[in-house]
């Protein structure tokens, strides 16, 4: 039959017993354990009781093991000792650096997102486990869904409308691209544009295999453009932005990479009616796949941002 926890007799009246077979005597083994020997001896009494055998043989001139006691002894030294164990390796694991864990992400969300998640893991202190080590990987969606699908790093996330097969995901925002060009540009002050005029208009963009630059494509397709042939491109969101503030040229960015520069006149949002450059961002990882602790606890704040 199972034994239950409230059948487990208690390790503190195991210790006593083996301190008394170790130490000789109740008033040794009660020294030995910090405890007054008359709770010593009303523990081993109790446990006497609890077991239903006779551990002690009681004298006029005190007490001793019987042999039922002294092989008792030696089964919870076992006990104590397995214990033991069992504390010292929580305590190697508790005290072990954490594992890094590897995470790619593309540019919006490696300068936009990610470090929120990462602090919010940081707040949480130790008693929510601390922040674990993670290395992030900056690279372009396409490029992220190859990392993960190679395994080389556990999440990725990306901005790209599509996936590729083999991978799960799970939304962690909503963004929308938006044109901006710098405050003293000749669109500065217009209140829209004309898609054509976006295209023929000294248009920088993102290269091949970035989200922003898929998310473009499509809502361009979806009108029944297209991006020009041999248009300027840069590998960086910063890039494109310092281009815009001080080339003269005009870029399609994430509403949140632009926001703070919106905000404090460095860059000017013109409307592009007709044009839907709504996007999901996503947080993709290999299907199949086990996520690593660290893994795991990057994707819950990841998620609980999103809501």
């Amino acid at each position: 039959m199972a034994t239950t926890s409230r059948d487990r007799t208690s390790l503190a009246a195991l210790e006593l017993l083996v301190a008394t077979d170790s130490h000789g005597s109740i008033s040794a083994a009660a020294r030995a354990l910090g405890v007054a020997q008359p709770t010593a001896s009303a523990g081993l009494r109790a446990l006497e009781r609890r077991l239903g055998l006779d551990l002690l043989e009681r004298t006029t001139r005190g007490a001793r093991l019987t042999e039922t006691g002294r092989a008792t002894a030696a089964w919870a030294r076992e006990v104590i000792e397995a214990s033991d164990r069992f504390e010292t390796s929580v305590a190697a694991l508790r005290d072990a650096p954490a594992a890094r864990v590897r995470v790619a992400a593309s540019l919006t969300v490696a300068e936009y997102l990610a470090p929120r998640w990462l602090a919010r893991l940081a707040l949480e202190g130790p008693a929510g486990g601390g922040a674990p080590d993670v290395e992030l990987v900056v690279r372009n969606s396409r490029e992220v869904t190859e990392l993960v699908l190679g395994g080389e790093v556990e999440l990725g996330f990306v901005e790209s409308a599509t996936l590729r097969r083999g991978l799960r995901s799970r939304t962690v925002a909503h963004d929308r691209l938006v044109v901006v060009v710098g405050p003293g540009h000749r669109w500065a002050r217009r209140s829209a544009l004309r898609v054509d005029e976006l295209l023929t208009g000294g248009l920088v963009v993102r290269e091949r295999g970035s989200g922003t630059r898929e998310t473009l494509e499509r809502g361009l397709a979806a009108v029944g453009e297209r991006l020009p042939d041999h248009l300027p491109y840069l590998g960086s969101t910063a890039a494109l932005k310092t281009a815009v503030q001080h080339a003269g040229t005009v870029a399609v960015l994430s509403s949140l990479a632009v926001a703070d520069d919106v905000a404090r006149g460095a860059l000017v949002r013109v409307a592009v009616p007709g044009l839907e450059l709504e996007r999901r961002l996503r947080m993709v990882w290999k299907d199949g796949a086990a996520l690593s602790p660290g893994a795991r606890r990057i994707a819950a704040a990841a998620a609980a941002a999103s809501g």
